[in-house]
């Protein structure tokens, strides 16, 4: 466990310049400033390019760094407790109780069919039954820093297998405090008398563990705000800054004193600060530091990685490895499948917990302090855990460009559904565009026949009483199923531009008559649905922007009628510049010429606006709305 009474010291101890200090600190930071980026730019991301920065600078390459890589380590595992305070903050307690299911079912089943099946693996090689459940508990934890940051950056945080996976990195978080207090009964060697009465009673420790989890609840409820207004009225930004350090860190060192995992106490006390209307501010002063020392605890993985012990022992280092990862894989897929995760995100969730993480480190040094493991065991099973965490971000990338894919493929083969009914508009796509089309016009008694081809999503809808149908909206007996040759309108929301263009192309060659609107990623998609003859498309985001900017006006004065008028006449230059611009597509020249004179036109149009607010009030002005109106008319025609 991250001990800060030794931690602080430390940083202060090597504020010296003399002792290098501050040569270390060069060499970390230009590691991580040439190697994160080249491993960006070749698409393993951050982390594997931190830990590759850290094995190249290490004293088995470079040389660069040493013996202080432990030291250094042990430090940087506070940007883990920064970490979670980060995620406590974007987690409200409404939100952490809705995922107790997970966090206490899902995560509890984790931690114990792991335990016993490397406890069992053990014994069968001749480890006692201590020894065996120590390893168990100690190879049953992943790797809360490198997971949360590897989805983080893949944006899967939110996906079912990014919260499967938080809610099993809570639970192990959680579980670590037992296993401490467990490990030294597994001793070999019983306690004496002394050591024994060195140890608080069990009531006494209850006690001040509940008193220091009320103390952060009511802190975080009664004390914070005010001292927050009373810091945010002196105008010194700094003093947020340290405001929100002197948080974590005092949590963290108050946790700790009670035998608390620190990393815990910050997300407790951010869950109870997440509701604060100093949130945001409190994470934009933490963000930073976390991400650096986070960045370090990554260098120092790779820089501490034996690689004599590797080179003189690498068929057994190499079987712990795999057997390790194979293991936890198979009992986190088969988790995944009790537990009713869909198929593609239990691969998620099974190759991101598929490691050791890096509170192993602290128990295996734990276990030997109290003889439960000799130095023999812990040395090769320590070296395996840092090359297991080093696989994390591979293993992601091979789920991301392998088996996703395969995933996807393998629901495009599913047969799509039965359709019993008829409706005479039909929704490609109930994603978050869509499924607004759709909800208003159901609303409005249109009937409306919706298909859409994730399957996850489609049972997440018919469980709120939505009927969705599975099918690839592009083959056309899905559309003759679906009544297209009756229907009077096919809308298309997919979220994919090329099986948007597809639909398109297949439903106005094979159903003429069928009036096709679709919805456009971007301009460019724009004008391929354009050329595909997509009858109408609309920007996903214009009419929104549009919407906001009429709220602007009329909050500025302007009559709300007035406003609504001033984004339809935009809309219109909108619609025409595009179609002006499609016919110079091809010719760079001409198009950058035409774009030129259309912002030259709405200046003219901005200009008009002016002279048009010296006169407030136009809105029933007849001429203009003759005018628009006939406008509106051409258009259609």
């Amino acid at each position: 466990m991250l001990d800060l009474t030794s931690v602080l010291p430390l940083a202060i101890a090597n504020a010296d310049p003399d002792d290098g200090f501050l040569l270390h600190a060069t060499v970390y930071l230009a590691a991580a400033v040439l190697a994160v980026p080249f491993a960006k730019r070749l698409g393993l991301g951050s982390v594997l390019g931190y830990i590759i920065a850290g094995v190249v600078i290490g004293p088995y390459v470079l040389g660069l760094v040493g013996a202080e890589g432990q030291s250094v380590m042990h430090a940087a595992e506070f940007g883990v407790v920064m970490m979670l305070f980060v995620v406590g903050l974007e987690l409200r307690p409404a939100m952490l109780w809705r995922l107790r299911g997970p966090i206490l079912g899902l995560g509890g089943a984790q931690v114990i069919c792991t335990v016993l099946i490397i406890a069992g693996i053990t014994m069968a090689l001749g480890m006692s039954w201590q020894g065996g459940l120590a390893i168990g508990m100690c190879l049953s934890l992943s790797s809360t820093a490198i997971v949360l940051q590897s989805l983080n950056e893949k944006g899967l945080t939110r996906s079912r297998g990014g919260q499967a996976s938080f809610s099993v990195l809570l639970f192990q978080d959680i579980a670590v405090i037992p296993m401490l207090a467990i490990m030294p009964f597994l001793a070999m060697v019983p306690e004496d008398d002394a050591a024994k009465a060195l140890h608080t009673p069990h009531w006494q420790k209850a006690v001040l563990i509940i008193g220091v989890v009320a103390g952060i609840v009511l802190a975080g409820r009664y004390l914070t705000r005010p001292i927050f207004r009373y810091i945010a009225a002196t105008q010194i930004r700094e003093m947020f800054t340290a405001i929100a350090l002197l948080l974590v860190i005092g949590v963290a060192l108050l946790t700790q004193s009670v035998g608390l995992s620190p990393a815990l106490g910050t997300f407790l006390a951010g869950v109870v600060l997440a509701e604060s209307e100093f949130r945001h501010e409190l994470e934009g002063n933490i963000e930073p530091f976390k991400g650096l020392l986070l960045g370090v605890f990554f260098i120092a993985v790779g820089a501490t990685i034996d690689f004599p012990f590797l080179l003189k022992h690498p068929l057994g280092i190499a079987g712990i490895v795999i057997g390790l990862v194979v293991i936890k894989f198979v009992i986190l897929f088969i988790l995944g499948k009790v537990f009713h995760i869909g198929r593609d995100q239990n691969w998620l969730f099974s190759f991101a917990l598929a490691q050791g993480g890096e509170f192993a480190f602290v128990l295996f040094s734990f276990a030997g302090t109290v003889d439960v493991l000799p130095i023999e065991v812990t040395t090769p099973l320590t070296l395996a855990v840092a090359l297991s965490m080093m696989m994390t971000p591979l293993l992601l990338i091979i789920h991301e460009r392998i088996v996703a894919p395969l995933m996807q493929n393998a629901d495009a083969e599913r047969h799509a559904d039965d359709i019993d009914e008829e409706n005479p508009i039909i929704i490609a796509g109930f994603g978050s565009f869509g499924n607004i089309i759709g909800r208003f016009l159901q609303a409005n008694n249109i009937g409306t026949t919706v298909l859409d081809t994730d399957p996850e999503h489609i049972e997440t809808l018919r469980k709120i009483g939505l009927k969705v149908y599975y099918g690839d909206a592009s083959r056309i007996d899905l559309l003759h199923a679906a009544g297209a040759d009756k229907a009077r309108m096919l809308i298309v929301a997919v979220d994919e531009k090329e099986k948007a263009n597809q639909i398109v192309s297949v439903a106005k060659k094979h159903f003429p008559n069928l009036i096709v609107y679709a919805r456009a990623l971007d301009y460019e998609h724009g004008a391929n649905l354009f050329e595909y003859r997509a009858d109408k498309w609309r920007h996903q985001n214009v009419g929104s922007a549009l919407e906001l900017g009429v709220d602007v006006l009329s909050y500025l004065g302007w009559s709300p009628f007035r406003a609504w008028r001033a984004s339809r006449r935009f809309s219109r230059h909108e619609d025409e510049t595009f179609k002006k611009l499609l016919k110079f597509r091809e010719d760079d020249k001409a198009f950058f010429d035409k774009a030129r004179q259309s912002r030259e036109e709405i200046e003219k149009i901005f200009m008009a606006d002016a002279e048009f607010k010296e006169n407030p009030d136009h809105a029933w002005d007849n001429t203009s709305l003759k005018e628009e109106v006939s406008s509106q008319q051409e258009e259609q025609a």
